[in-house]
């Protein structure tokens, strides 16, 4: 939960996650042409609601990003206590994808839609970046992956694999490319 969710009334608690909701069922079936109008009808409230929590449709992909992030630390947390190197690194990848499955909006954030931009999210992107990196420098060191990958490789890695999941959703896809990606990080590959 992040500190801003922890903050508001339970009432607008359940109308934040439904705007979070209606927003990842609507860009997964329209993309990126969904208007806040249609993501408040088909919340269930009030467009002023909608723009009492989030002003622009940008402001709620980038709160949507911002959620994501603080979940992809606290999967990474959970993977750094795996003794094993190489599950761990597994784990990090499988877990993180698992994670944005189905969820259009951040799908399309992380294959770079021109309109958006990151600005305020370096925190929750610190607190995942410290794990991960810890996660593969770890398996780098144990010779569990190949020496020349770093956490820097990681970001471009899961954009194939969310437009793959983007461009089929449904699909099986995505867990065939990332095995195959993993694959490619066994040592000598």
């Amino acid at each position: 939960m992040t500190s801003i969710e922890r903050t508001l009334r339970a009432d607008a608690r359940r109308n934040r996650e439904k705007i979070f909701a209606a927003a990842r069922e609507l860009f997964a079936r329209e993309g990126e042409l969904v208007q806040i109008e249609e993501i408040a009808a088909h919340a269930g409230v009030g467009i002023g609601t909608v723009y009492r929590h989030f002003p622009t449709k940008q402001a709620l992909l980038t709160e949507m990003v911002r959620t994501r992030f603080s979940r992809f630390a606290e999967i990474a947390i959970e993977c750094e206590e795996m003794e094993d190197p190489h599950e761990a690194v597994t784990c990090l990848f499988r877990r993180s994808a698992e994670e944005v499955e189905g969820d259009a909006g951040f799908q399309l954030a992380m294959m770079g839609s021109d309109q958006l931009h990151w600005e305020g999210i370096e925190q929750e992107k610190a607190a995942f970046a410290a794990p991960a990196t810890r996660i593969i420098d770890r398996a780098v060191a144990a010779g569990a992956v190949r020496e020349d990958l770093t956490f820097g490789d990681f970001p471009m890695l899961m954009c194939g694999i969310t437009s793959t999941m983007y461009y089929s959703p449904g699909g099986a896809e995505w867990r065939r490319h990332l095995d195959l990606i993993l694959a490619g990080l066994r040592p000598g590959s």
